[in-house]
């Protein structure tokens, strides 16, 4: 027996998805692969959510914003058991619930619970976002998804100039809801589509093609504003 057992060499590995090694490896295998796209699904969830309510996106933006969406749909079509349509409106639920309490919190603690960040790289920022949200009014919720730090500090702004409530909500619904369908989904499609590639990367480029121009713009519109408001200061 031990002969026959040596001529029949090792026994087999495990294939993809499946668990080996010892018995308690086995057990735990077992017990974590079906947990493994909701450990997935809270992780991305998680870093969204942050990102605006505890102004994280502000010092981390590719870290909870465009990229992570992207990455983060792609990987969704390698993880067995995995939803892209779980994980995309869990993303847009995520974003709709932290931007809704950047709004309150603006809204019930006034402008000190922006201005109390000593930073001057979040107070430039700050000042920036009054601006931007001065410019582009209902769209400045739905525009700031797609533009990196703005949309961590744009829903207390609004919250702190008085937007009504209805208001930043519908915003809040259309911003969130299509930033976290739209680009999560482009990129599950690069992976798993091979004919949807090329549109996927093209919609994921023109979101952050989209992001980068408004950002440019509102600060272009920001310096002649500054430049209109100096002028009669200076004639005086």
């Amino acid at each position: 027996m031990p002969t026959i057992a040596l001529l029949s060499g090792p026994a087999p590995l495990a294939g993809p998805g499946e668990c080996a090694g010892t018995s308690t490896a086995v057990e735990l295998c077992g017990w974590l692969t079906p947990m493994a796209p909701w450990i997935f699904y809270l992780v991305v969830w998680g870093l969204i959510f942050v990102g605006t309510a505890l102004f994280v996106g502000v010092f981390l933006p590719f870290v909870t914003g465009d990229t992570l969406l992207f990455v983060g749909g792609a990987l969704a079509a390698t993880i067995p058991g995995a939803s892209i349509w779980v994980l995309a409106i869990g993303v847009g639920i995520a974003a709709f619930l932290s931007d809704q309490l950047g709004y309150v919190l603006g809204r019930r603690l006034g402008r000190p619970y922006l201005e109390r960040r000593e930073s001057a790289f979040t107070r430039k920022a700050i000042r920036r976002t009054d601006r931007f949200y001065e410019l582009f009014g209902w769209w400045s919720v739905v525009i700031a998804r797609y533009v990196p730090v703005v949309r961590a500090l744009l829903p207390p702004v609004a919250g702190i100039g008085g937007m009504p409530y209805w208001r930043f909500l519908s915003a809040n619904v259309v911003g969130a809801l299509g930033w976290g369908v739209l680009i999560t989904v482009a990129g599950y499609l690069t992976v798993y589509v091979e004919w949807a590639r090329p549109a996927a990367y093209a919609v994921g480029g023109a979101a952050i093609l989209a992001s980068v121009i408004a950002g440019i713009r509102a600060v272009v519109l920001d310096r002649k504003a500054r430049r209109a408001t100096d002028r009669p200061a200076a004639a005086g």
